[in-house]
């Protein structure tokens, strides 16, 4: 994979973007059925729109993976030209936090356009980012992709690394949280996303709400010339009453709304594949999903 990268790094960006836009649209062919109807089946159950639509959303959603994969191999590369590739919308919020206090906050996001170019933006721009990673199976691509992450300035931790989020958090660090991926019941809480009852993650407010520190929601896009854009936004702060459980749902529903919103304005950079109502699914019983529906006042229960 760094034989690769050199190559990579040696040609020009487009080039490669397009070459990896190819690539994907190829795998795209050969995907398996059950993998696609994933992807068609969330997008149906989220957005209003025809099953043509459907089908070209999560085709598109598929093969931006491939561009992706290719800024990533071209990290060596990227890492001196960040600025001029990823244009960063709101950066005095996290800059004016940084300079006012000594400890570090959370910074949540979601899997759209390029999470990995996000974090080096994020670095390249003098936030110390501790990016928090799931173990990848194969150790070599495990040790490879936390090599270029730290390549273009991020720390990378674990997700069972709570004690050492803890610690840089006290330090001054920024944790960023991807939070759209579906989770076990007993890591969740269930919240409505997409008119639906939704477990979602709940390790942004948790720390917030612990650590008394806010969370700086960002997102970014991709602009027209294969170039991006990060927008940063206010930061939030959980409410700490007596009720934790009521605190922390609290703000994972606000968290949730803005990713949902997010996904509307840009649905083809979401990563639809994933089988985002599994827990749901599997894990909860039809009773409960429809007493959770009652409590969010959903109404169309599928």
């Amino acid at each position: 994979m760094k034989l690769i990268s050199k190559i990579i790094c040696l040609l020009p960006l487009k080039f490669c973007l397009a070459f990896g836009r190819g690539l994907a649209a190829l795998i795209w062919i050969f995907l398996p059925a059950k993998r696609k109807r994933i992807a068609t089946e969330n997008i149906r159950r989220c957005l209003n729109v025809s099953p043509e639509e459907c089908n070209r959303i999560a085709r598109e959603s598929t093969i931006q993976c491939g561009a992706i994969f290719m800024e990533v191999l071209s990290f060596p590369k990227l890492k001196d030209t960040m600025q001029s590739h990823v244009k960063v919308i709101g950066l005095e919020h996290l800059t004016r936090y940084k300079n006012s206090s000594e400890r570090g906050a959370v910074i949540m996001t979601c899997h759209s356009d390029n999470w990995e170019l996000m974090g080096g933006a994020f670095a390249q721009n003098g936030i110390p980012l501790v990016g928090v990673a799931k173990k990848q199976k194969s150790e070599g691509a495990d040790k490879f992709i936390n090599e270029f992450r730290t390549l273009i300035g991020m720390h990378i931790t674990y997700r069972s690394g709570v004690r050492e989020m803890y610690k840089m958090l006290d330090e001054g660090h920024f944790i960023g949280l991807i939070m759209d991926q579906d989770v076990g019941r007993d890591d969740g809480v269930v919240v409505k996303f997409f008119n639906q009852a939704t477990n979602f993650v709940t390790g942004a407010a948790s720390m917030s709400r612990f650590r008394k520190i806010p969370i700086f929601p960002a997102f970014m896009h991709k602009n027209s010339d294969g170039t991006h854009t990060l927008e940063i936004f206010p930061p939030l702060q959980v409410q700490k009453t007596s009720d934790k459980h009521a605190d922390i749902k609290a703000m994972t529903q606000q968290l949730a709304t803005l990713i949902e919103e997010h996904i509307k304005k840009y649905p083809d950079e979401w990563f639809w594949l994933h089988d985002r109502w599994k827990s749901m699914r599997l894990e909860f019983e039809p009773e409960e999903v429809r007493k959770f529906n009652l409590e969010l006042g959903i109404r169309n229960e599928e």
